[in-house]
């Protein structure tokens, strides 16, 4: 057999397998499911007319969170991207600063720290977690930092490392246990941008509450949505009063005086939108119970195909699979294009892995580590339709 026919057979093999599970038709990569009290609570919200700022549903969604995550507080915002530069800032994010962050993530979380007025500073991922390479980044910063008035500086630039953001890629947790103590060592914040991770354990404890401060986000593509939306969680009583003001644009309470205090920032969540979380949040362990069983049919489609490794969840943790992810191995990275190509002219929505943000316009002057492990994975990854609804249980 020809090595173009070789070819042609494993780019048709993995379709194959992707069809085995998803079946025919336009399949999206993840699309929202409101199979519960949605229209209820919206009608009621809409019945009441407290659909923005005022209302009951605010107050009931971040309670829900606090409930299913185990954190103190929890902070409702417009989106994910507002709540980690809110949480960034709470953290002591300046102006100047460089934040650690890695360059296999999605634009928000550089975003996020530019917003701020500060660095993005690019760290390497691993292939275990998909998340923060912890060895490389301890041996880079005993290499290129220097702790001086209690602040990690980077000798080169000689400005202030203030943070580390671990985000959870996927929905597959970081090794928060290295994270903390790396944080500790070399005096960085950790605020978590658990953005795609609700639903997913570190050793039995809820990702975005290891950290200082941790963010999720609600976008219509997450494992619930509020149509668009965030929030912040915390342990931190005086970090949770203190975003909730900023967010609501700085404003003394007051039944008619407007009066604000500092500069805040209009990123309150509109209670039409908590109204749709609280039902979403109702149903969330169904849903990643759905997930988790669609990975296992996943599992076993690839079975027989040794060329592709289907990425399961890390050590010690328990994912939420928020978006199936498929690695290619060295010798057939070169096909990843052409299985997007196939699989998106069939209307099975596939994607491969956000290039890297060092490699963005607007980012690539920003400082970095070296990222081989990073560009390797931006290669060969691709991400499979991951709707819970998907699962079929007789597949």
């Amino acid at each position: 057999m020809s090595r173009n026919q070789l070819s042609i057979n494993f780019v048709n093999d993995v379709v194959a397998a992707i069809q085995n599970v998803v079946g025919a038709g336009q399949i999206a990569l993840h699309e929202p499911n409101f199979d519960g009290n949605e229209w209820k609570y919206i009608k009621d919200c809409l019945d009441s007319n407290y659909v923005s700022s005022v209302g009951k549903y605010v107050d009931e969604f971040e309670q829900a969170l606090v409930t299913y995550t185990g954190a103190k507080y929890a902070i409702t915002v417009v989106n994910g991207t507002a709540a980690l530069q809110i949480a960034l800032k709470l953290a002591g994010v300046e102006q100047g600063d460089e934040v650690l962050i890695p360059a296999l993530t999605f634009v928000a979380t550089a975003n996020a720290v530019s917003y701020l007025g500060a660095i993005p500073h690019f760290v390497d991922s691993e292939i275990s977690t998909l998340g923060i390479n912890t060895g490389k980044l301890r041996e880079y910063l005993e290499s290129n930092t220097e702790l001086k008035a209690g602040a990690c500086f980077n000798k080169e630039s000689n400005r202030p490392i203030r943070a580390l953001v671990p985000m959870h890629t996927f929905g597959h947790p970081s090794l928060l246990d290295e994270i903390l103590l790396i944080g500790q060592e070399f005096n960085l914040a950790i605020v978590e941008d658990a953005a795609e991770s609700l639903g997913s354990l570190y050793k039995g404890k809820h990702t975005g509450t290891f950290g200082k401060l941790g963010t999720l986000s609600f976008n219509g593509n997450k494992t619930i949505t509020t149509g668009g939306g965030g929030a912040i969680l915390t342990d931190n009583e005086s970090l949770a009063r203190r975003a909730k003001h900023i967010t609501t644009t700085a404003k003394l309470p007051h039944k008619w005086e407007f009066d604000h205090d500092e500069i805040g920032f209009n990123f309150r969540m509109p209670n039409i939108n908590a109204a749709l979380g609280c039902a979403q949040i109702e149903k969330i362990s169904d849903k990643i119970a759905l997930k988790r069983r669609l990975f296992q049919n996943y599992k076993e489609a690839f079975s027989s195909i040794s060329e592709v490794t289907l990425f399961e969840e890390p050590k010690n943790c328990h994912s939420n699979y928020w978006l199936q992810t498929i690695i290619l191995n060295d010798q057939t990275e070169k096909f990843r294009d052409s299985i997007l190509e196939e699989t998106n002219l069939l209307g099975i929505s596939t994607r491969p892995i956000w290039k890297l943000i060092c490699d963005l316009g607007p980012y690539n002057n920003s400082p970095s580590m070296n990222l081989d492990v990073a560009r390797k994975l931006s290669r060969q990854i691709i991400n499979l339709p991951s709707s819970p609804s998907l699962f079929v249980g007789s597949k």
